[in-house]
């Protein structure tokens, strides 16, 4: 069994120094390795969470506000509920929906549906109605927690229904669930609905072995003990809210619960972190970037900050008082399977790493014959080993499609994940994150990563963060559209960040505008909301350097022929055409409706050679004036009268 891989930084304290290096990395091993028997021998979070409870009953396990609940209450309250749910019949392999809040309440109702040996079936009550009745039905659930509200609207007649408010008396006099469920590692812990890039909601398994993995490698990484302090602030219904909460209570140590307020404010929940002395923090990555080069104060309590949900694009500020950990793995693979330090490089050209695999974890690399993938070349990445869940519920044919025979195991009857991201082996042992198979776009003919383009527009130092899509239904009309947080310092002018950009990337990789935002809009999943993501309008796009409205009757046409082409309300005088997203096949458009506009003989040469609004209008008068200059006195009235 390895070590916790922690230096110490001062008498009592510890400093993450990131995952051990393996003497050989290869493509299917683990970067730290914990034996399966570890896992085993501590069957489920249940009997750990117990031991707590009985060794510190007093001490502190969860954290809101101003109120507290204890090691010794959690597990009382847990029990109580467990054996109510024994009295219905809940049992091992029941998925027992649980649609409360972010509170004590939730986390209890969690505990005792794994004490009743039944499965947790997380739902927001922010979700529609429709969709959560979906989920339940789709799961077969037997049974809904909830406060009398919700669960009277999802009622059903093969459903029972478990009301906290109303059924407390009930509960309270139920016998005590004091014999806990014989729990084994391929158990069902949970199902956690996921829509994937189909957008067809399917529900993962995971059991109590892939979860114990997790647990048990997160306290061994991150030297977490009963003095740490975590957050909770993920969606309910996202799979990092396991990972904020049962690594924790497992230990002995506290998670304090974030209040809805600071959870999509990077600048509100750095204060909240800091003022809740939080030791250890998972912050979803479109938070996390412009949390990694904000200021914080040297004496910070935090001393890991882990990130994950969507690519990191950012690299931390020199002097951050904590490590950065950077984290990827699909739901399907019990929250995390890879994880790395990031080191404060200011000046990076590459994507931050998304580390090696955790304990217990293989990760392939593919190409597309299904062979391994050269170092640096792209390929699927195919995880395998204890992470590896179960599958899909009630869908054999989407698991043996995803869960595939791992041809690489020492031993037969192994599985491989295929996720559907691109990564590539890295010099250093590391895996670089390239993307989705499904997620890069056609852009006049070239293939775009929009992740490459939001890398390098966050290299800009005053871009906190930001994400790059394209918009547009047709494949000729797709254009792409950055969305921009600003750094404290200032906002940067779209004409600025297209010069900074044309410095890295082709023209056909600028973005044709730019749009500032408060805040990245996420899902439930803490991933970037691409449809919450607000069309460009000339109240929330950048401005130009110096933005000078069109003053010649000339410029105002010009200005309303491009804007019209390029779907831009708002085109300025000295906006420049191709930075703004033109090309040759849409210059050609400006040209034919200038000249019937104008009625000059206008070139694409011209168009190339002005680039900007004033410099084409000034073409086009003088173009107006040789004509005129050539015709007859009696020829020029009449071109000017008509």
């Amino acid at each position: 069994m390895s070590l916790p891989n922690v230096v110490s930084s001062a008498p009592g304290t510890a400093r993450y120094a990131g995952p051990p290096r393996a003497a050989a990395q290869t493509e299917g091993r683990a970067a730290t390795e914990r034996s399966a028997d570890d896992c085993k021998r501590a069957a489920s979070v249940v009997e750990l969470v117990a031991g707590v409870a009985a060794a510190t009953p007093g001490a502190v396990a969860l954290r809101e506000s101003s109120a507290r609940l204890s090691y010794g209450d959690l597990n009382a309250s847990a029990s109580r509920l467990a054996g109510h749910l024994r009295s219905l019949g809940i049992g091992a392999g029941d998925a027992v929906g649980i649609c409360l809040e972010r509170s004590f309440e939730q986390i209890v109702a969690i505990l005792a549906v794994l004490q009743a040996g039944g499965a947790f079936l997380p739902l927001d009550p922010a979700w529609p109605e429709a969709r959560i009745r979906t989920l339940l039905d789709d799961a077969r659930a037997p049974a809904l927690i909830g406060k009398a509200a919700t669960v009277d609207r999802l009622a059903a007649k093969h459903r029972a229904a478990v009301a906290l408010d109303r059924d407390a008396q009930a509960i309270l006099q139920s016998a005590s669930a004091a014999a806990v469920a014989e729990l084994q590692p391929d158990d069902l812990a949970y199902v956690i609905y996921t829509s994937g890039s189909t957008g067809e909601p399917k529900g993962v398994e995971i059991t109590h072995g892939n979860l114990m993995n997790l647990v048990l490698w997160h306290q061994n990484a991150f030297g977490v003990t009963a003095a740490d302090r975590a957050s909770h602030l993920a969606g309910l219904g996202f799979d990092a809210a396991v990972w904020e909460i049962w690594p924790y209570l497992t230990a002995g140590a506290s998670v304090s619960l974030a209040p809805e307020a600071v959870r999509t404010s990077p600048d509100l929940l750095r204060r909240w972190l800091l003022d809740e002395q939080v030791t250890i923090a998972f912050v979803p990555t479109a938070l996390a970037e412009p949390m990694l080069v904000a200021e914080w104060p040297a004496n910070a309590s935090m001393r890991v900050l882990l990130t994950g949900a969507d690519t990191l694009h950012t690299y931390p500020s020199p002097g951050l008082p904590f490590a950065v950990v950077n984290n990827y793995g699909p739901t399907e693979c019990a929250v995390v399977a890879t994880s790395g330090v990031v080191p404060p490089h200011a000046s990076a050209a590459a994507l931050p790493s998304i580390g090696r695999p955790i304990a217990n974890t293989r990760v392939h690399i593919l190409n597309e014959q299904g062979e391994p993938a050269a170092p640096g070349e792209p390929g699927e990445i195919h995880i395998g080993g204890m992470s590896v869940g179960r599958g899909y519920r009630n869908r054999a044919d989407l698991t043996a499609e995803r869960f595939v025979a791992d041809r690489f195991a020492d031993a037969p009857g192994g599985r491989l994940y295929r996720t559907g991201d691109l990564g590539c082996w890295l010099p250093t042992g590391e895996i670089g994150f390239c993307g989705r198979l499904d997620d890069q776009q056609k852009i006049r003919g070239h293939r775009v990563a929009p992740d490459e383009i939001a890398r390098a527009l966050n290299r800009h130092p005053l871009v906190a963060s930001s994400a790059v899509v394209a918009r547009g239904a047709a494949a000729h009309e797709k254009r792409l559209v950055a969305y921009i947080l600003p750094a404290p310092a200032g906002e940067p002018t779209a004409q600025e960040l297209r010069n900074f950009l044309a410095t890295f990337l082709p023209s056909f990789m600028i973005p044709a505008a730019f749009v500032r935002l408060a805040a990245l809009p996420l899902s439930s999943s803490g991933k970037l909301d691409k449809t919450a993501l607000p069309d460009p309008s000339p109240a929330n796009t950048l401005d130009a350097v110096r933005y000078r409205a069109p003053g010649t009757a000339t410029e105002q046409r010009l200005a309303e022929i491009i804007g019209r082409l390029l779907g831009i309300e708002r085109v300025g005088a000295d906006d420049n055409f191709f930075l703004m997203g033109g090309h040759s096949l849409l210059g050609t458009q400006v040209v034919m409706r200038a000249r019937d506009a104008f009625g000059v003989d206008l070139t694409l040469r011209h168009l190339f050679e002005a680039q900007t609004v004033a410099k084409l209008a000034a073409a086009i008068e003088e173009l107006l004036i040789e004509t005129l200059q050539a015709m007859s006195e009696d020829e020029a009235r009449r071109r000017v009268a008509g």
